[in-house]
């Protein structure tokens, strides 16, 4: 089958489905492919880049007549109708948002495959565009306001005085929060975070913000996003969101209610009452905006000298790696679609993902799915489930004087072992037991996060006893030179298996 990969017709649009790797990939799985001229130079990959890597290049007429047509935005009509019947299409296409979208690909006969409606599960994470795309603009939503602020993020003292940090509050702790909490934590900024899922706020701590709390009720959606807010919950947090947008020098919102508009969180009063050269960046934008003074696409500066940055194509600012990652979604979509690597597109309705993504097929509107239950949903109690299980019973104590019993045992074994020995293996013993009670409070009191560096000192050990078991292997003694030989074997593994792991590790950290 052919893939076509056509140029982007929304205005501005820096990005492309595919890029030459990716484009690469999808012939491996048996597709033959075909990139629109001209579609990816704002992303870095022109047509002499594709024609390296042995991607074919055509005109708009050649890919619109593919059997499978791959784009980032959701078609227009001209390219509704221009792609034929029993044609795939595959495009972010918002079908909540959009149900006269879906209608018109159901009318044209097309089956359109919606890759913003990947089901919220572990084994789809590598398909969600969504999370790959608010990856990219949580941290370039913070290169934004660090623009605009005009100021540097961390704080100095110097001979000309103190510089205080910036202080930067994030609205919601998603994929998209995360990311700009981590872009202004890496700055120097001084992070909080708020977000309606408490459960996330050990995520926003790990990344070295301090988690804001309300005191409320709130519990995750069954579709794995934050559920709207209730009355009480906007009544509980408004106070809040004035106070920390107030004491902020940027504020961060990315709140989204998945197929319905974004709730206003900042009023124009707080706004009013935010110092003077703040900077607001509303990453919910194009949904309406969680504040009162948003409008997409632009920037807005107040009366006070507050910028409101409203822009839609945070994650297109970066378009390079943001194609990058969309065409590795889509490549992974389509090796769950090609189980047989024959370059032949299977849907098979009993998978969740691909029915959750099917908006519609063979003239048929199949949108909305079913429910799919996802982990991070709280798992529902059924009446017949105890509300507890029972408690195991107690093991029964062990008998003290065991550790007596075993010490007697073993000083009536070592006894005639001592007896009949010869006079240096008293000594060789002392300093071997010793040597293991040393060994044993040291390494096991060593914290995880110490165990590479600690390779090193293994190393220098095992070189100690590869030495000594080099100087034993002559004796006459045919027990001892056994010993010796087994000591030089495993020293030697250690040794050279310690060297081996610390250099893949040290390699993980290297650049280029």
């Amino acid at each position: 089958m052919l893939i076509g990969i056509p140029r982007e017709s929304k205005p501005g649009e820096t990005l492309v489905a595919a890029t030459a790797k990716t484009a690469t990939q999808l012939q491996k799985l048996g597709y033959d492919v075909v990139v629109e001229s001209g579609s990816g130079e704002a992303a870095e990959q022109t047509d002499a880049v594709f024609g390296a890597a042995d991607v074919r290049v055509g005109s708009a007429e050649d890919v619109w007549a593919a059997d499978i047509v791959v784009k980032v935005n959701a078609p227009n009509d001209d390219e509704i109708s221009r792609l034929h019947k029993g044609a795939t299409l595959v495009s972010m296409m918002a079908p909540a948002r959009n149900p006269e979208l879906v209608g018109k690909l159901a009318d044209a006969r097309v089956t359109g495959l919606a890759m913003d409606a990947v089901p919220r599960i572990s084994r789809a994470q590598s398909m969600d565009v969504l999370s790959s795309m608010a990856n990219v603009a949580g941290y370039r939503a913070v290169v934004e306001a660090a623009h605009e602020f005009g100021r540097q993020f961390t704080g100095q003292v110097t001979a000309a005085g103190k510089i205080p940090p910036a202080r930067v509050f994030v609205v919601g702790a998603g994929v998209a929060g995360l990311a700009a909490i981590g872009a202004a934590s890496a700055m120097g900024a001084v992070v909080r975070a708020f977000d309606v899922r408490p459960e996330v706020a050990e995520q926003v701590e790990s990344m070295g913000a301090e988690f804001v709390t309300v005191d409320m009720r709130s519990e995750v959606s069954s579709d794995g996003y934050a559920g709207e807010m209730t009355e009480d919950q906007e009544r509980a947090t408004a106070a809040m969101y004035d106070e920390e947008a107030r004491n902020a020098d940027i504020v961060i919102t990315t709140a989204l209610i998945p197929g319905r508009p974004a709730p206003e969180l900042i009023r124009a009063e707080t706004v009013a009452g935010m110092g003077n050269g703040s900077v607001i960046v509303d990453m919910a934008a194009a949904n309406g905006g969680n504040c009162d003074l948003t409008r997409a696409d632009e920037k807005v500066v107040t009366d006070n000298q507050v910028t409101i940055l409203g822009y839609t194509d945070l994650a297109g600012r970066l378009a390079a790696q943001t194609s990058q990652l969309y065409g590795t979604n889509i490549v992974n979509l389509f090796r769950l679609l090609t189980p047989e690597k024959d370059g032949q597109l299977t849907l098979d309705f009993d998978d969740v993902v691909q029915r959750g993504i099917t908006v519609s097929n063979d003239g048929e509107s199949m949108w909305p799915p079913p429910p799919v239950e996802v982990s991070a949903a709280p798992k529902q109690r059924t009446a017949t489930e105890p509300a507890e299980a029972p408690k195991a019973k107690p093991e029964k104590p062990r008998d003290p004087k065991r550790k007596w019993y075993a010490a007697g045992l073993a000083a009536a074994l070592f006894a005639p072992a001592a007896a009949f020995s010869p006079t240096e293996f008293l000594g060789h013993l002392t300093v071997f037991v010793l040597a293991v009670f040393v060994g044993y409070y040291v390494i096991s009191n060593v914290a995880h996060a110490l165990h590479t560096p600690l390779m090193s000192e293994t190393n220098a050990i095992s070189g100690i006893i590869l030495i000594g078991g080099i100087l034993q292997v002559g004796r006459d003694n045919l027990l001892v030179t056994a010993l010796a030989s087994l000591a030089v074997l495993i020293a030697s593994i250690n040794i050279f298996g310690g060297f081996l792991v610390t250099h893949r590790m040290l390699a993980m950290f290297r650049k280029g």
